[in-house]
């Protein structure tokens, strides 16, 4: 079966509420086995709406339809409806009803009684297209909408998201399951890579991605976001062990080949990652944070448990704070200035050093928006120092200062990781300096 998503709205084409419902719809859909081909949001006009809905069912056999179904006058989606099916409106008495009976309950039955009355125009809610069916809206007011239009099918639910979930799980997804007959099981197996850009992850992936072309099932889709790219690993089946014995030969074709980059599956986390490595070993960590001013300090403890493994923090934003809160060699900052790897190096093994850690972790670089010490914005240096040693890695990071400082914490993690995993590769990091026992 296949679906279009239809939003409804001009505060969504104005950037005013970003439409949230589409991605949690897409998901449940997907889940199914539904084929989700097209998401599209257009504005409160009804010929806008009636033509999206029209061109929607010529490619799908579902429309899902979210926002304009209040009282006011630009909730205009039952129009839409309508002019598409070519019908025209009516008051269905049975939805007026539970309307007025809902506004009983709330004390607002009688229209300018001390502000709390209901105004007529609120029954608008109980207007359908002819031929429709209400689909109640039980945490709401407003009921949706199912209308049958030639062979296809739409469902309109509110855009407010606790009332379209109920809506959709209760009344849409059952109906959809019983048109589309017995559904396939769809299983995802998503992996986890750090330190890959994604076009990295994808020419690594290119030959496994060619074989699968012509099959169509598993499929595999990209997905980066905050520095990291996960690869997902989709296969529809008529259970779900058969669905996963079709992932297993891909996942195992894709984790030679992602090789040191893949840090874990599903719903690991690179900062949760890293502190059970640390755990393991009963090893410590202190962080030093120039570039990323405590980002990296709050990434790692937002994992309860932190506090097992993290001794703490300096964020030394200022270049004197560097020598003075961590003993920073004032000639290495006056030689090759705040921004280098020497200091990056200097600021994790200082770090390491007063807060009585296995492992210092530094950050030190350019967040923008202007060049420093003639260095360009994204330069990062990650400096980490430990028992047996210490090494840096330097990259030029992407994007605005949020986005820099984002991905530098990801870096830095991943220098952590790959040491403590013992995976990193030739050229990985930067010579490696040996600092004795502490």
């Amino acid at each position: 079966m296949r679906a279009e998503l239809l939003a409804v709205g001009d505060e969504l084409l104005y950037g005013d509420i970003v439409n949230g419902n589409a991605a949690w719809l897409g998901g449940q859909l997907a889940d199914v086995g539904v084929q989700v081909s097209t998401s599209i949001v257009v504005g409160d006009v009804i010929a806008d709406i009636a033509t999206a809905i029209v061109a929607a069912l010529d490619r799908a056999d579902a429309v899902v339809l979210t926002g304009g179904l209040g009282p006011t006058q630009d909730d205009l989606t039952r129009e839409g409806i309508a002019q598409a099916a070519g019908v025209g409106l009516h008051r269905d008495a049975a939805e007026e009803a539970t309307l007025r009976r809902r506004f009983e309950e709330m004390g607002r039955s009688r229209a300018g009684s001390g502000g709390r009355g209901v105004p007529e125009m609120n029954f608008r809610q109980a207007d359908l297209p002819v031929g429709a069916q209400a689909l109640p809206n039980v945490p709401g007011t407003a009921p949706g909408i199912r209308m049958e239009i030639g062979s296809g099918v739409v469902y309109a639910m509110p855009g407010v998201p606790f009332e379209m979930k109920d809506m959709f799980t209760r009344s849409v997804l059952p109906d959809i399951l019983r048109r589309a007959g017995e559904p396939a099981v769809v299983v995802h197996r998503v992996l986890r890579t750090a330190g890959m850009w994604e076009s990295m992850v994808a020419e690594a992936l290119a030959d496994e991605v060619t074989r699968l072309e012509p099959l169509g099932n598993p499929r595999i889709a990209f997905l980066a976001s905050g520095g990291q790219t996960r690869v997902r690993i989709t296969a529809r089946a008529a259970d779900r062990l058969a669905a996963q014995e079709l992932i297993a030969p891909v996942e195992a074709a894709a984790r030679v080949a992602l090789g040191p980059g893949l840090y874990g599956v599903d719903d690991d986390s690179l900062e949760k990652v890293v502190l059970d490595l640390l755990g393991a070993r009963g090893a410590t960590l202190a962080v030093a944070e120039s570039m990323t001013g405590g980002l990296l300090a709050g990434r790692l403890t937002d994992v309860p448990g932190a506090s097992a493994v993290l001794r703490g923090g300096v964020v030394a934003y200022a270049t004197e704070v560097k020598s003075s809160a961590l003993g920073v060699d004032p000639a290495i900052l006056e030689t090759v200035g705040a921004v280098s790897p020497e200091t990056a190096v200097a600021m994790a093994a200082g770090v390491r050093e007063r807060l009585g850690a296995t492992y210092g972790l530094a950050t030190t670089g350019v967040a923008g928006p202007d060049e420093q010490e003639g260095k360009p914005v994204g330069t990062l240096h990650v400096g980490l120092a430990g028992p047996d040693g210490a090494t840096t890695r330097t990259v030029r990071l992407p994007g605005d200062r949020r986005r820099v400082r984002e991905f530098a914490v990801v870096q830095a993690l991943d220098v952590l990781r790959r040491v403590l995993t013992g995976v990193a590769a030739a050229g990985d990091f930067g010579p490696w300096v040996p600092t004795g026992p502490r």
